[in-house]
């Protein structure tokens, strides 16, 4: 799996720039377009490389500034056919199935995280088909419900601010959710309590539900589920495997849980609304641990640049700029 690195860079750390491409492991082909950036001016270096080298050359260029100076952009070839790009992928450690980048994950978890108008609406839309679910007694509806929710995202960017201490990401994404929830679960009540004198429902619907009591009885398995969804859903976003997250949506049940606590509290039914409580705290915090773990175990097991070297290549930065 080749990936192409476009990097915008002042002329004088071109020279640096391009010699750390081009003794980097897993590197293709390096492309120097002199004079060709006018804003910021400098020069575009085009490097194609091997996934899993591509971590390791992204902390090269951190060290050098690049990110401040210029830019990096990264993105992915569609066909890549050439020899070289072989042989690189060959020369290059572990598979590029398997590579992580924490600059990619960490934007999209933080892109996925922020309290926004359609990160609300989805929320809301998700925990009103919970609770219409929860008193129709419609598996359907819930499972629907758990697709909709759109929590995976600010789970997974606790995770990551959690794992390279972005502390900013963190309150984004605790935002989002404690602004989110309570929200979405405020109208998912206040529609249940308009829809009892409409006769929509009656009063004790949550006695005959039985299809729907899975949520209000948190058990081990509660917390084992959203393990394993928080696992395979951190490990679909390093593999850039979006499909899996379909699966992650509808085994956790965060929003079915924070649906029934709504109507539970309209009800009176204080002792289920406890019950669903817990099953929602359980499947928050398993998610996140998860993730966490996965993120830590990645951070292990993959090859890093070596403090020594970042220090060189900064002192260097900075005599050529000078």
């Amino acid at each position: 799996m080749i990936v192409q690195v476009r990097i915008c860079i002042p002329a004088e750390l071109s020279d640096l720039v391009v010699e750390s491409c081009t003794q980097q492991t897993g590197a293709a082909e390096v492309a120097v377009h002199k004079g060709a950036s006018i804003l910021p001016p400098g020069d575009v270096v085009v490097v194609h490389v091997a996934r899993e080298s591509v971590e390791e050359l992204l902390e090269k260029l951190h060290a050098l500034n690049v990110q401040e100076l210029g830019s990096i952009a990264v993105s992915m070839p569609e066909l890549m056919l050439s020899r070289r790009a072989d042989q690189a992928e060959a020369a290059a450690p572990g598979d590029g199935a398997d590579a992580m980048i924490w600059d990619e994950v960490t934007r999209q978890t933080g892109e996925d995280s922020r309290l926004t108008w359609s990160y609300l609406a989805f929320l809301v839309l998700a925990t009103q088909l919970a609770a219409i679910g929860i008193v129709t007694d419609s598996t359907i509806a819930i499972v629907g419900a758990m697709a909709v929710g759109p929590e995976f995202g600010p789970l997974a960017a606790l995770a990551v601010s959690l794992a390279q201490r972005k502390w900013r990401l963190g309150r984004s994404a605790a935002l989002a959710l404690g602004v989110g929830f309570p929200v979405a679960m405020l109208l998912a009540a206040l529609t249940a309590w308009l829809s009892v004198p409409l006769g929509l429902f009656p009063p004790n619907t949550l006695d005959t539900g039985s299809a729907v009591e899975f949520i209000y009885h948190p058990g081990p398995y509660s917390l084992i589920v959203a393990v394993l969804a928080g696992t395979a859903g951190m490990l679909s976003v390093i593999s850039r495997r979006s499909a899996a997250l379909i699966g992650v949506f509808i085994s956790v049940t965060t929003v079915p849980a924070a649906g029934f606590v709504a109507v539970a509290l309209v009800l009176g039914e204080y002792q289920k609304a406890a019950g669903s409580a817990l099953q929602l705290l359980l499947n928050l915090v398993g998610i996140v641990a998860s993730a966490l773990a996965v993120l830590i175990f990645y951070r292990i097991i993959t090859r890093r640049l070596p403090e020594g070297s970042a220090r060189r290549l900064r002192r260097r930065a900075l005599r050529a700029r000078s």
